[in-house]
Order: structure tokens, then sequence, then C-alpha cells
């Protein structure tokens, strides 16, 4: 097995995160806290602004669980890390954009690994499934997120059945942006990365915390939470250098310079 189960590399502001565990980059315990630990990282270095996600070798995006380890006593109860299951499940705060670069099987927790990230990039050879029906237990995370990311039908066939789901009708169904060449996944993953890492950060995070706030309120909740600055994200944009460098930049017709400040 490989001794580095997690590898990152950074350039400029963006980091990569390989989830490299041959066969089929199953995560156990270890794993998991060791990408809640990136993740955290890169939650908190400021000077970081993307992360792209994707998975070593050319099969496996990642096969969810590791069921030898949990057949070695590791429970779905276990202490999985900051984030949770593979460290983006439930990481508070995150309010910079992440892209998953699906390079294969993603299946189960694998599955649910790419729906935590903000945009799917998807290579021709991709699939989807949440095979957990057919062991007994609860896709718990896919059961939370997935109605609410593609048609209600669709989502409660894919947990009901554990049947698989190519990248074509992911695509078909909004569940993945853009379906790539296998060897153009990475190169269009960090294109994208580039284009996000150049744009206002505060404004990024002001997006990715308003839809978290109002997910399950009213629109006219969600209204009064802007009106009344309970959004601590808007609260910063507005009062920050950044917002003013946006209208000084458009009035004097050149591109802004963002400094996330």
């Amino acid at each position: 097995m490989n001794e580095i189960p997690v590898k990152t590399r950074i350039d400029g502001a963006i980091l990569e995160v390989t989830l490299d565990r041959p066969k089929a980059n199953a995560i156990d315990v270890a794993t998991s806290q060791e990408m809640g630990k990136v993740f955290a990282g890169f939650r908190d270095n400021s000077d970081l602004r993307v992360a792209i996600i994707t998975g070593g070798g050319e099969k496996f995006f990642c096969a969810g669980w590791d069921l030898k380890a949990a057949a070695s006593g590791e429970s779905v109860e276990s202490d999985y890390g900051l984030g949770g299951f593979g460290g983006l499940q439930e990481l508070p705060d995150l309010n910079k954009p992440v892209i998953a670069a699906v390079n294969g099987i993603a299946c189960g927790g694998g599955f649910e690994l790419a729906i935590s990230a903000d945009m799917i990039l998807a290579s021709q050879t991709a699939s989807f499934a949440l095979p957990e029906i057919t062991a007994g237990t609860l896709a718990d995370a896919a059961t939370i997120k997935l109605p609410k990311r593609i048609p209600y039908h669709v989502a409660m066939d894919l947990l009901l059945t554990g049947r698989w789901m190519d990248a074509e009708e992911a695509h078909h169904w909004g569940l993945v942006n853009e379906i790539l060449q296998p060897e153009k996944l990475m190169e269009r993953a960090w294109e994208l990365a580039r284009l996000l890492a150049s744009g206002p950060p505060l404004v990024f995070a002001a997006i990715k915390e308003t839809i978290r706030q109002t997910e399950t309120r009213t629109v006219q909740e969600s209204f009064n939470m802007l009106h009344n600055s309970e959004i601590k994200t808007v609260r910063k944009l507005y009062d920050s250098e950044d917002q003013l460098e946006g209208a000084k930049a458009f009035a004097e017709k050149r591109s802004p310079v963002w400094k996330g400040r």
C-alpha cells in the first residue's frame, strides 16, 4: 500500500489533492483524518484560493469506505477526523472553491466526496454509484445532499437501487459540469482553477456562506439575513478594499487586482 495516501501539490494559489491508495483509492480512518488536515489547512491558508481533488491512477477516483479496514474493526462511527469522511463532507467554514476532477469510478463515499465539491469535472471513463443499499447500510451524505443536486426521482433511483450512472447521464442531470477526454481532465481542472484563483476571494466566500446559511430558509428570511448583516462573510465583503477596488477597476476600464481584504 502507498505510504503517502494523500499527495498534495501547490502552484501559486492552487492546491491539488490526490487520493492515492491503490488499487481503489478507498478511504480508511487514517486517510480520512489526513484529508481533513489537508483541507483544513487549505481553508486556513490565506495564500490558497482554490483546491482540486482527484484520484491517483486511471481507474478509480475513489471507491469510498475501505471495507478491508471495516473488516478489521473500523466502523461507520469511527472518528474520521476534521470535516468528516474524506475531509470535505462536514468541514465548517470552507469558503473557497473546490473542484472535483473525477478520473474514474466514484462509488459510495467516493461519490459523496465528489458531490462535496463546488464543481465536478468528469473523465469520459467516470462512473457513479451508491452501492450501500446492497450492503444493507445508509449512504448518509448522499441521502442528504443528492436530492438537492439532481431531480428527486433520479436521486431516489440511485439511492434505492445502487445502480451505476455513467458520465453522460451524470452530465444530463446536471451532476457534473463537463465531460473530458481522460488525458484532458487535469488540464481542464487546472485551467478552471486558475480562472477561479484570479477571481475575488471575498465574493467567493460570501457566495458559499450565503448558500449554506439560507439553504433551509424562505426567500424573505434569507433577504432579512442579508439586510440585517447576519452573514459574516458578506459583512466583510461590503467593508473591504476589494469592494472598492471592483468599482474603481470598472470605472477605470481595467482589470481589478484582488487582495482578499
